[in-house]
């Protein structure tokens, strides 16, 4: 029994994706019916931190950031040729990750000063870990230390916020870290999209179907870029509206060059069209409630956040946990069902209110049911992949 125990201790931080994809599913699956119960039936949080702000830190800098931290460390070693993160550095990371979850959980019963400390440690710990070899090889990725500075930077000012009890400016902190993040998406996101698509067109003999073209690329990122900034400086304005617009019209062109109608009987491609596509929809909300005022689209927050973020996680780490753990790139039927559930509850969370005559508590119920399900499924699935040894016996 402790020799199993061991192996799969030894087995889970054998590889960066492992303990952060799990430590991710775990706390979507937990943190958001949390917050549902919350909301539905006035029963509080034990956090001392305002709800909303609560719910808002933890899915970014907690779920999020865990996520972010698990591709960064796949991806970086990939990058650059080097060796691959494994062992104590692993658990040092995963250590500090969850003190911070349950400091904040319990934060009546703690100094906020040490919550703080604790919680703006994760992030410069995997910089100090993924920095050192992009600045080595000097791989053209190296810029993304500035853009984990400035998503680390948002969660300093969250917590002097918080600290100072102004919940607006720490409201705005999420915000503008929201979009860093969906700058991520889009550089990132804008390449494996595309590389992966054609990969699996190409045994079909379409592998001249998907396109990317430099320019629209640099357009799409600036516009990215200009949206974090007018969020910066001049939020909820229609100024904002207006970039947020025009960048909605360079994103969905962009992803129609990637030939997604072709990827309708691959399920763990079609999930990469999809949250992409959440990002031209978003914008296009959010333009429409800041130029309008239009009811429909007064939720466009979460069809960034729950419809392109939390659905290109769930995309990411489906399938980088197969392909580094030797498996063949295939999801399970379950899989699929969560995919389809995490979109159901996006769909509900964005247009349920306006749609429909459910009340807010409800829409958020039923919301957060979907969310829940499709990432407990995805632990369901994953944990044994993520603890377990890789399929070909290979180290890692």
């Amino acid at each position: 029994m402790c020799r199993l125990s061991s192996v799969m201790r030894s087995n889970l931080f054998a590889d960066g994706f492992r303990s952060n994809f799990l430590l991710a599913g775990i706390a979507a699956m937990l943190l958001v019916p949390l917050w549902a119960l919350s909301v539905a039936t006035g029963i509080p949080l034990n956090s001392s931190w305002p709800p909303m702000l609560w719910h808002a830190h933890e899915m970014l800098f907690g779920f999020i950031a865990s996520a972010m931290a698990g591709f960064l460390l796949t991806a970086v070693p990939s990058w650059t040729g080097e060796k691959g993160f494994a062992g104590r550095p692993l658990v040092i990371l995963a250590s500090i990750w969850l003190a911070a979850r349950v400091l904040i959980a319990g934060s009546s019963l703690w100094p906020a000063v040490l919550i703080a400390a604790v919680d703006l440690a994760f992030l410069p710990a995997l910089g100090v870990l993924v920095a050192w070899p992009l600045l080595r090889s000097r791989s053209r990725n190296t810029p993304l230390l500035a853009v984990l500075g400035l998503f680390w930077l948002t969660d300093l000012v969250f917590q002097i916020a918080l600290i100072r009890n102004n919940p607006l400016l720490a409201l705005h902190a999420v915000h503008v870290g929201i979009d860093i993040v969906l700058v991520l998406v889009t550089v990132i996101g804008g390449r494996i999209v595309p590389s992966f698509t054609s990969s699996a067109l190409r045994p079909l003999g379409l592998e001249g179907a998907v396109h990317n073209r430099p320019a629209l690329t640099g357009l799409a990122i600036a516009g990215m870029v200009a949206v974090t900034l007018s969020d910066v400086f001049w939020p909820e304005s229609r100024i904002a509206g207006a970039i947020a617009g025009v960048t909605a019209v360079l994103q969905a062109a962009r992803l129609l060059q990637w030939a997604s109608w072709r990827t309708l009987r691959q399920p763990i491609v079609w999930v990469l069209h999809l949250s992409y596509a959440w990002l031209p929809v978003g914008l296009a909300l959010k333009a429409v409630a800041l130029l309008s005022g239009a009811a429909f689209a007064a939720f466009w927050l979460h069809a960034l956040t729950i419809g392109a973020l939390a659905t290109m996680i769930l995309a990411v780490m489906t399938r980088a946990s197969l392909g580094h753990t030797g498996r063949a790139l295939i999801v399970d039927p379950l899989i699929t069902l969560a995919y389809l559930l995490l979109t159901a509850a996006a769909l509900v969370r964005v247009f349920g209110l306006s749609a429909s005559r459910l009340s807010y508590p409800v829409v958020i119920i039923w919301s957060a049911l979907f969310w829940t399900v499709a990432f407990a499924l995805f632990v369901a699935v994953y944990a044994p992949i993520l603890w377990g040894p890789r399929a070909d016996g290979k180290v890692g």
